[in-house]
């Protein structure tokens, strides 16, 4: 039997009162005063988020930015150092085998990759680093990962550090000390809301969560269901959604972080050259009317036709309204398209609108 792994706040979530489920093998905070008010809280003013069960895999050696070159579907020669990018890790089909990000600095390359694709990736990159002048570690169990999201993240999080956050860009990261502690600032997020993720020991992980919530009274701690809803408001995929070793990148609307005809390319170009010309589906939003909620498997319809099939679905705490993202023949893409949804096998109006849903407080430039 697999032991459950546990974060170092897991002591700390339980005494709020939290709600703990498994999760890709972690002990996680599913909820704690509800999803509704967690996600207002993150929307209007700020989350604290749990995220340690995220895997970080440190890339060093001399071949380091070669082989994350080769790996990934993104351009890594377009970061700066401190930079980040999201991307996909692909396999020999061009399927995904998860999507991730990644950070360039001057001596070392970090991979996060999604808890329950830990293994796959961690397979994937050892088998090809063989091939490498590279050493792979796999930090997850030594890295906290606290994330704070939300319009005043920023000014919450500035009381604990000397670091100009201000001048810290959309997807970039630096070093520097929260409470005195040493960790990596991360302006990245999964909300749509401006905020941080902070990447530190685990030993300093319950006075930074602490000292945070005593920091700002309207602060709440965020759990994965309102996570979930804020990203699908957000229009973000999710794995085990819409991304999958059934799909390429070019099925599911993320040609934007696939580039083949990088230099040098990635291993599995050729695969994702025939992907993309193969491709007939795309990732759209659908807004629904009324009470009508979508879920994951529904049908999407046109005219009594399949056309797709809802790969997220909830009702918006912010719209007040049920949304959902699903992968459609690109031929009823445009917006504003008038679809159905089988809703309990019962065809419901459904609109394929722009994604986002909600436009957040993320902060794409300086």
């Amino acid at each position: 039997m697999t032991t459950e792994l546990l974060t170092p706040l897991t002591q700390v979530h339980e005494e709020a009162g939290a709600r703990m489920v498994d999760f890709a093998g972690w002990k996680m905070p599913i909820q704690y005063t509800g999803v509704r008010e967690e996600h207002e809280a993150c929307r209007s003013h700020a989350g604290l988020f749990d995220l340690s069960h995220m895997a970080e895999i440190i890339v060093t050696g001399p071949q380091r930015e070669e082989f994350v070159q080769r790996m990934v579907t993104n351009d890594l020669s377009k970061l700066a150092f401190g930079g980040a990018m999201y991307s996909c890790l692909c396999n020999n089909e061009a399927r995904i085998i998860d999507d991730l990000l990644a950070y360039r600095f001057e001596s070392e390359i970090w991979i996060v990759a999604n808890a329950g694709n830990r293994a796959a990736v961690w397979a994937w990159l050892t088998e090809h680093g063989k091939s490498f002048d590279v050493q792979l570690e796999d930090k997850t169990e030594a890295i906290t990962l606290i994330a704070i999201q939300g319009p005043n993240a920023e000014p919450i999080l500035q009381k604990l550090t000397s670091e100009d956050l201000s001048s810290l860009d959309f997807y970039t990261a630096r070093r520097g000390k929260v409470l005195d502690h040493e960790m990596l600032i991360s302006r990245t997020g999964y909300t749509g809301e401006d905020g941080f993720e902070l990447y530190l020991d685990n030993e300093h992980a319950e006075s930074i969560w602490k000292g945070l919530m005593k920091t700002d009274e309207k602060l709440v701690p965020v759990g994965l269901a309102a996570r979930d809803t804020l990203r699908l408001e957000s229009g973000f995929a999710l794995y085990g959604n819409e991304l999958s070793l059934e799909r390429s990148p070019y099925d599911v609307s993320l040609a934007w972080v696939t580039k083949p005809t990088k230099e040098p390319a990635p291993l599995v170009a050729a695969a994702l050259e025939k992907a993309k010309g193969n491709a007939t589906t795309c990732l759209v939003g659908l807004s629904m009317e009324g009470r009508n909620v979508p879920r994951a498997g529904y049908e999407v319809h046109q005219n009594g036709t399949k056309v797709g099939e809802v790969t997220s679905g909830t009702f918006s705490p912010t719209l007040k309204k049920g949304v959902a993202l699903a992968i459609v023949e690109r031929s009823v893409r445009a917006e504003g398209t008038e679809l159905e949804v089988l809703v309990r096998g019962k065809p419901q109006a459904a609109t394929v609108t722009k994604l986002p849903f909600v436009r957040g407080s993320v902060k794409r430039h300086s």
